[in-house]
């Protein structure tokens, strides 16, 4: 036995020897080069492109087989311009191995690859002819029953480096690139474990970046049993993507895969973003430490996520934390997730805390954050006390597949105690459904400060537009319910506000409310498709006018309890053109008020001792007068601004006063002019007393014309002695028939 085997081993040996010296020869004997020229004219008679082999080929065959070229380039199809070209690649076989059914590559080695891939606006490709004819489907074969040893591969090292590879589209006018790309890697073998190294320089247009990458790993694949395992990943990029410039980004941790069981496993992953979007900074980092996915379920333990952002909205920090997830390929519950948000602003701050359970059904898409609570606490020198804080509770439902939202909140907002519910429909362009109620809102403390600052003389800042755009693909629905409410001073309560927006027309109706000892009753309507256009229908019933006057426009004009009916329309983007381009009607109608300012009987008391001397005075408003009537009606025909008035009628036991005017909403002034007419005197005389009010609205004036008066009562005076010459003139005709009679019967 000893001897078979001893003789086997020599005959072994003699073939090598033999195997080797014919190697030997073959190498000593053969040149590649020497067939360049029909090498390149075999490619250019297939391809109809040109080849160029301007280095050296080389050839090894013992103990490896390998190859080696350099300076080779390629050229587009029937075309001198270049498609490829390789500074040097190398690739050489381990011989014996082969012999086996195992592949063991030695080395893989390319330096200085570039290539351009073009898909043109006909859909073909520049490497069509290399991959056969387009549309041309290779003829089906019937694969031959495998036998023996499956193939298996085995590489020693794999080295690539200075390469570049881009990718166009003419139709769409898209670019890809990756330059400097280096890929170094150690064995790659089956079940083997191997460490990657990989930079390259990422670039396009659609979406824009320029990203410079680097990933480090220890990489083991099994293909046959479709198990890879990444570990000790190492991952930078900085750069520019879409808009994000000095983006930094870093990832690390370890991911395994078996792909026959479906078994998914992440430890100690980290991810952290940082860069900067116009103006504003922004930081983002991820803490996984452990995530398992199997066929059936998943878990992972605390999922930390931190980010922060320094811009033009202030500093917002933001902390979400999930302590643990469970679920499975259906459905998952995340037992408490908690969000803080901190957003620190020049003149104020918040803090925003929101803690709920998280459960989902993966399969029909739905959502649920069942026992939400969200907590707020705003500070600032501008808010009320410099201090705010507001606790809802409620629930979340999301429905995604049908893209609904549906929540229901109650609790404390600001000052205010809350319940609404809403419903969203549609994510693109969201159809929004509410219902609200609140039991007091004092708006007053958020809306803008008046400014106490002088005004320079001549400078007014110019008025800004606003901007009712959003309104146009605004869809809303509900109701607003305030039991007591106050905004710009103005007060009123059981406040009912029913809302429709499509498509950029918006209704607001009804609007109800009690408001000054009345109540009103009307609508608005908003036209936000072009330039907004108002249409304004309200009517007051039994409203007390100087509690209005005075807190909406701290204004003590008039006293007066009774109705206010107003029917207009305007348009404009800012207050000034609104104002300008009123159209439309109002009516007034109080009784048992006053006109206050003036005191128009007490100007014409002792009336007899006018004198000739007696001229148009000016006067201006005193507060501590006023004209008392027991009606007050009066129609308004608005025209671009300007409300025109002819029926003026007002009433009291002393006078009744008639006149006609203009008050111009758009300039804020009033050019009324009034007579009034007042009863008897002791004398028995009546006495009419124009008065002219103009001027703007603070700063009005009364022109009270005693000429006029003078002039009537003179009238008066010159009637009454016109009547008593008559009456004496009859007297005394009287008298003297009598006495002619009483002569002619004697």
């Amino acid at each position: 036995m000893n001897k078979i085997i001893k003789y086997g081993f020599l005959v072994i040996a003699a073939l090598v020897v033999v195997a080797a010296a014919a190697v030997a020869y073959v190498a000593a004997t053969f040149n590649p080069n020497d067939y360049k020229a029909q090498i390149i004219k075999a490619v250019k008679d297939s391809k109809q492109r040109n080849l160029r082999l301007d280095g050296d080929i080389k050839l090894s065959f013992f103990p490896n087989i390998g190859a080696s070229l350099s300076k080779v380039s390629l050229s587009e199809y029937r075309s001198n311009k270049e498609f490829a070209s390789i500074r040097s690649a190398r690739v050489s076989l381990a011989l014996l191995p082969l012999l086996r059914r195992q592949v063991v590559v030695d080395e893989v080695a390319i330096s200085g690859l570039n290539a351009s891939l073009v898909k043109n606006r006909d859909g073909t490709t520049n490497i069509d002819d290399l991959l056969g004819q387009a549309g041309q489907q290779p003829q089906q074969q019937k694969s031959a029953p495998a036998t023996g040893t499956p193939l298996k591969f085995d590489i020693a090292s794999v080295s690539v480096e200075k390469t570049s590879l881009s990718y166009r589209d003419e139709s769409s006018g898209a670019k890809y690139s990756i330059k400097d790309l280096n890929l170094r890697a150690g064995r790659i073998a089956v079940g083997v474990p191997s460490k990657i190294d990989f930079s390259a320089n990422i670039q396009s247009n659609q979406p824009k970046l320029d990203i410079n990458t680097q990933i480090e790993a220890t990489l083991a694949l099994d293909p046959e049993k479709k198990r890879y395992q990444l570990q000790g990943l190492k991952l930078q990029a900085s750069g520019t993507a879409l808009d994000i410039g000095n983006l930094k980004v870093k990832a690390g941790g370890d991911v395994n895969a078996d792909l026959a069981s479906n078994e998914f496993a992440a430890k100690s992953f980290s991810l952290s973003a940082s860069g900067k979007k116009d103006k504003d900074d922004f930081e983002v980092d991820l803490d996984a430490p452990s995530l398992q996915l199997t066929r059936d379920k998943y878990s992972s333990d605390r999922i930390k996520l931190d980010a922060k952002l320094n811009g033009a909205a202030g500093d917002i920090a933001a902390n979400l934390t999930m302590p643990g997830i469970e679920g499975s390929a259906q459905s998952f519950r995340i037992s408490a997730l908690s969000l803080d948000l901190d957003v620190k602003q020049p003149e104020q701050a918040f803090k925003v805390k929101l803690a709920s359970p998280l459960s989902g059904n993966i399969k029909s898409r739905q959502f649920d954050l069942d026992k939400l609570g969200i907590a707020v606490t705003a500070t600032g020198d501008k808010l009320p006390n410099k201090s705010v804080s507001s606790e809802m509770k409620g629930g979340v439902h999301i429905d995604a597949a049908k893209e609904i939202v549906q929540a229901n909140f109650a609790g404390g907002l600001l000052q205010s105690q809350i319940k609404a519910r809403v419903a969203v429909k549609g994510f693109a362009k969201p159809a929004i459904n509410f219902d609200v109620d609140v039991d007091k809102f004092d708006a007053d403390p958020y809306l803008p400060k008046k400014s106490t600052r002088a005004a320079k003389p001549g400078a007014k800042e110019p008025e800004q537009p606003f901007d009712l755009s959003a309104l146009r693909t605004l869809k809303l629905d509900g109701n607003l319910r305030i039991g007591s409410l106050k905004v710009a001073n103005v007060k009123s309560s059981q406040l009912h506000l029913g809302v429709k927006a499509h498509d950029g027309l918006v209704d607001f109706s009804p609007i109800s409310a009690k408001l000054y000892q009345g109540s009103m009753n009307g609508s608005l309507s908003i036209n936000a498709k072009q330039i907004p256009s108002f249409v304004i229908k309200q009517r007051l019933n039994g409203i007390d006018v100087a509690p209005l006057l005075k807190d909406a426009a701290s204004l003590d004009l008039a006293e007066g309890k009774g109705n206010i009916v107003l029917d207009l329309t305007t348009r404009g983007n800012t207050v000034s053109k609104l104002k300008k381009a009123l159209n439309g009607k109002v009516s007034v109608n109080l009784a048992n008020g006053a006109i206050k300012g003036i005191n128009l009987s007490k100007l014409v008391q002792g009336v007899q001792n006018l004198s000739k001397d007696t001229r148009t005075q000016t006067l201006g408003v005193d507060k501590n007068e006023k004209t008392e009537f027991s009606e007050f009606k009066a129609n308004f025909k608005v025209h671009d601004g300007v409300a025109h008035n002819d029926d003026l009628t007002v009433r009291s036991t002393v006078m009744r006063l008639s006149g006609n005017g203009d008050i111009d909403i758009g300039h804020d002034r009033l050019n009324y002019n009034a007579k009034a007419a007042f009863a008897k005197s002791a004398q028995g005389r009546t006495a009419t007393l124009p008065v002219n009010v103009s001027g703007p609205f603070d700063a009005l004036k009364f022109k009270v014309d005693y000429g006029a008066l003078l002039v009537d009562v003179a009238k008066q005076r010159i009637n009454e002695k016109k009547e008593k010459v008559k009456e004496d003139a009859k007297a005394k005709l009287q008298e003297e028939l009598k006495k002619g009679l009483k002569g002619l019967f004697k």
